[in-house]
């Protein structure tokens, strides 16, 4: 990145979050599946895709996928990293309904052992919440998708109030949000473009675009569901 540029990008994210934005259509597509987030060269599930979905050239054994996708959150502790991983799982789980169950319910126990420790994996409750959440937008409501009446969300939020400090999950929580509730989301959005300030990596993906070149960045997205909520209250 240019860091002569830095200061300006992120003074063109603050003020997007900070002003209501012109209301416009909804961006196409799941938020939490139809984009790649930008993970730099940390290790995440196998991926040959230049674009937001598998080529089906992956060649990758998705019999794995629940111990691969454990092993990975467990060895990082960077939110993106789980977004991305557990953006990609989801898109396996759709081809392998059984390793996506598996993957479902190894990380909701997961999480259940981190509440009841005596000090609580946020990144583990995070990781159940947000898994349910991106079933929930690729697999849709019936009996094919295991996270079927799970609400992620609840899950997110007790994990940010273990991790009051990490804008990217906050990010995570905009996201999952866009048809929650509004001023909630807003804050949401507020921190993430806040917290962007001294996270480049954030930064970086606040600044990409939803889906191609005449799509809203990530921030004008966020920032204007938020505000259009808002509105219509």
């Amino acid at each position: 990145m240019n860091h002569t540029r830095f200061p300006v990008v992120l003074r063109t994210l603050a003020l997007l979050a900070l002003l209501a934005l012109a209301a416009g259509p909804a961006a196409a597509g799941p938020p939490l599946i139809c984009h790649p987030f930008d993970i730099g060269d940390a290790k995440s599930l196998p991926w040959v895709s230049h674009d937001w979905n598998l080529t089906g050239q992956e060649g990758y054994d998705t019999r794995s996928l629940a111990a691969d996708t454990l092993a990975i959150l467990d060895s990082s502790d960077v939110t993106l990293v789980h977004m991305e991983t557990l953006r990609r799982a989801t898109l396996y789980a759709r081809k392998d309904p059984a390793s996506g169950k598996q993957l479902l319910v190894r990380l909701v126990s997961r999480a259940e052992a981190a509440r009841s420790s005596g000090h609580p994996n946020a990144l583990a409750i995070f990781d159940a919440g947000y898994l349910a959440e991106a079933y929930q937008q690729w697999l849709g409501e019936g009996g094919q998708n295991p996270a079927h009446g799970l609400d992620g969300r609840v899950q997110i939020n007790k994990a940010l109030g273990l991790r009051t400090s990490d804008a990217q999950m906050e990010f995570a929580a905009a996201l999952a949000g866009l048809k929650g509730p509004a001023e909630e989301n807003q804050e949401h959005v507020r921190k993430a473009v806040a917290g962007a300030k001294s996270d480049p990596l954030l930064a970086r993906n606040l600044a990409t675009r939803f889906l191609g070149s005449q799509s809203p960045t990530m921030a004008e997205m966020i920032a204007r569901d938020s505000s259009t909520k808002v509105a219509k209250q």
